[in-house]
């Protein structure tokens, strides 16, 4: 049965209230035709239940707007959705990836993550290729999306709204490595379900690494909005140190937008629930609004917290990762990167929630502590204990 408009309907009382399913819900394509963004093919879902967003086809299909009842949830940077023929990957010292950074959802990968590194291309066996210069969180999101289908399908009673395709990062004497992306909805649905996959086309030994970063803002954001995770340990903060206090902003409450804020980054060991299983909440309960993100420790094992409380860039990440924050190099050093031979793939699921309400909300948080009971404290010391991956054991 769908839940429409507060009544369990079936498809056959669904169909009779409307010449189509577009009257009040589906998927629909359309390319975005003005500024920065002109000839950006977009898919926009809308699921009945007063979720919308949009998915980026020349954009990896990523989420780029997301909002309910109207209450914006994604964050949208001033770089606007802007078109990949603009970009300039290898610009501003490999920091030019801030000038295409927007959306609910940036995916990072997926032979790199974090910042401008430079290291071996030794396994692709090109004598003129002796290392390879790495942008910011790698070159994924800007790459086009193949298309391979879109639509609406019914399963007796309910209905899954859903768009697949396909992005391939590959150059002659590097990488080829193909993520195979999956959305879906549900008909009345306050979810959106991401199901991704990454192979290796290439002959290559390819090393590996990716992480969602997952963007939300204003009215969601707010001063008092709370970060609610099951925290083991906060491992690690970007601003540690004399500087760690200095701008009054906690890794649990937020602040209201400050002029000349600095970006906090955060990395924190997460427990998993009984099914393996990490939510991470962000709750408003002054606007009875949250938004939950799912993952599965397995897959993304790392966890960062992004803060950037700026005036005009107010924007709080939730980052799940496969690797630490210490980087690509160090990944190498420590035997933790992923090496992805030929036909060899790694898989990714993630469940992006919309908590509506005070039961919502209240429900969230208390699973949530079920798990792990978070640091109370806004400042605590990181322990600098980075656990050890074991990514062979994986797959």
């Amino acid at each position: 049965m769908v839940e429409l408009y507060g009544r369990s309907l079936t498809r056959r009382e669904v169909a009779e209230r409307s010449g189509m399913l577009s009257q009040f819900a589906g998927v629909r394509l359309m390319t975005l035709g003005d500024g920065v963004e002109r000839g950006i093919r977009m898919l926009e879902f809308r699921t009945g239940s007063g979720l919308r967003f949009t998915a980026l086809v020349d954009r990896a299909l990523d989420i780029a707007d997301c909002d309910h009842m109207g209450r914006a949830i994604g964050w949208h940077s001033p770089s606007g959705f802007r078109h990949p023929g603009l970009h300039d990957d290898e610009g501003e010292k490999g920091l030019a990836w801030a000038r295409s950074f927007s959306g609910l959802l940036v995916t990072c990968g997926l032979d790199h993550i974090l910042g401008p590194e430079e290291v071996p291309a030794d396994t692709y066996n090109y004598p003129g290729k002796r290392s390879v210069s790495h942008s910011l969180h790698g070159r994924l999101s800007t790459i086009p999306a193949r298309l391979t289908g879109y639509g609406e399908t019914w399963t007796g009673d309910e209905c899954v709204l859903w768009a697949e395709g396909i992005v391939q990062q590959s150059a002659v004497f590097g990488e080829d490595l193909h993520l195979i992306r999956r959305i879906e909805a549900d008909l009345g649905g306050n979810e959106i379900r991401i199901r991704d996959r990454v192979e290796n086309h290439g002959f290559s030994r390819t090393p590996h690494m990716f992480f969602y970063h997952v963007n939300l803002g204003h009215p969601l954001l707010d001063e008092g909005t709370r970060y609610v995770a099951p925290i083991r340990d906060v491992v690690w903060a970007a601003h540690a140190g004399e500087a760690y206090r200095r701008q009054n902003a906690g890794y649990r409450t937020m602040p209201a937008p400050q002029l000349g804020f600095r970006e906090q980054v955060w990395e924190h060991e997460m427990a998993a629930d009984a099914q393996g299983r990490v939510p991470v909440a962000v709750i408003n309960e002054a606007a009875g609004l949250g938004f939950e993100l799912v993952t599965r420790k397995s897959q993304l094992p790392c966890a960062y917290e992004w803060q950037n409380v700026q005036a005009g860039h107010y924007a709080l990440g939730i980052e799940p990762s496969t690797h630490h924050v210490l980087g690509d190099l160090a990944a190498r050093d420590r035997g933790e990167m992923i090496w992805l031979e030929h036909g060899e793939s790694r898989s990714y699921d993630a469940t992006f929630r919309i908590l509506d309400g005070a039961a919502a909300l209240d429900e969230a948080e208390r699973r949530i502590r079920s798990i792990a009971v978070q640091p109370e404290e806004e400042f605590p010391t990181p322990s600098g204990h980075f656990v050890p991956l074991r990514q062979n054991d994986v797959k």
